[in-house]
């Protein structure tokens, strides 16, 4: 049997990335984002965290998050959401594929893969490059030439906050900085 090693710390703060199964670019469309949106909304109402940054792609999303002082427990958190979001996208109409045995026999639909990525924020320089790599993350991905251009992030708010000029990331802003991410 596999054994993951999470780093479950109380209050920590955390990036993680979630991949649609087989890259499937089903969170493209409106009805998935706005499902999405309702899931992570109703998931915070019942388990808090606050979302610090978050990035929404066809296939894949990351974001940040930090959990109330105590509670080290994410991994509930996105089974809870990762549910909601599949039980509201079936009954909107969407069809899974064929589902194999084993994601039948788990109850599970061909929507997510069934784990996530996770790495904890260590301090405000980590927290700071893994903000930059969610919101250039678009860019990446060449979905968009310039980050301000791509509506599903968090990126504007930081920019009314002044954390982030309009123009950020003009230029490449991760050239040089290594981040342990999800081998995308």
């Amino acid at each position: 049997m596999t054994h993951y090693r999470r780093a479950f710390v109380p209050g920590g703060t955390f990036f993680f990335t979630v991949v649609t199964f087989e890259r499937r670019p089903i969170l493209a469309t409106g009805v998935a984002r706005r499902l999405l949106g309702r899931a992570i909304r109703a998931t915070r109402r019942d388990r808090p965290f606050d979302v610090v940054a978050l990035v929404l792609l066809p296939d894949h999303l990351h974001t940040i998050w930090t959990l109330p002082r105590g509670d080290d427990d994410f991994s509930t958190r996105w089974q809870v959401l990762k549910m909601r979001f599949t039980r509201d996208l079936l009954r909107a109409g969407w069809e899974s594929a064929a589902v194999s045995r084993s994601r039948r026999c788990r109850g599970e639909q061909e929507v997510w893969q069934r784990r996530f990525w996770e790495h904890r924020v260590r301090d405000e320089d980590d927290l700071r490059r893994h903000m930059d790599y969610v919101h250039w993350n678009p860019v990446k991905h060449g979905q968009v030439r310039r980050v301000i251009e791509w509506p599903w992030s968090t990126f504007h708010r930081y920019v009314r906050l002044g954390v982030y000029p309009p123009d950020w990331g003009a230029h490449e802003p991760l050239a040089g900085i290594e981040l342990t991410t999800s081998g995308e």
